[in-house]
């Protein structure tokens, strides 16, 4: 099925994310930590009079990797709860076929369990990154700060 999808680009890796799963995309401000959260939540921050859990991307799916200190951030709501899924760089909607990882083409272990699928883009493969997976993998499968 064509679908639409936003390209991304996290821990230098380009990505496609399914826009049915994108509630905004914004410029995050200032960020409040909050104490024995996970290593990949920055924090919280006000976004259009709510809070918004703050999720290092990159971190949350490989615990050796940081955010490049980027502010923009991809706006999610999982189990009812919002968060800000921090992004190296965004590019443009694109719309085309996911279809799943063929043998060839696997991601490394830390991507395997965020990823979807691929799309073709541009001529080569861009994994399908699934942010409720990301928001899953910050806190083992709990919620975040949220």
């Amino acid at each position: 099925m064509n679908a639409l999808f936003l390209l991304a680009r996290v821990a230098g890796q380009d990505v496609a994310i399914l826009s049915d799963h994108v509630e905004s995309v914004v410029d995050i401000g200032p960020v409040a930590p909050v104490p024995r959260t996970a290593p990949a939540v920055c924090g919280l921050a006000a976004l259009r009079s709510r809070v918004v859990t703050v999720i290092d991307t990159a971190q949350a799916i490989d615990p050796a990797n940081r955010s490049d200190g980027g502010r923009r951030a991809v706006v999610t709501q999982v189990d009812g709860h919002h968060y800000a899924l921090l992004v190296d760089m965004l590019d443009d909607a694109y719309r085309c076929v996911a279809r799943p990882l063929s043998a060839g083409l696997t991601p490394g272990p830390a991507w395997a369990p965020v990823v979807d699928g691929v799309i073709d883009h541009d001529g080569r493969p861009v994994l399908v990154l699934n942010l409720a997976a990301v928001v899953a993998r910050t806190a083992g499968g709990e919620q975040a700060a949220a």
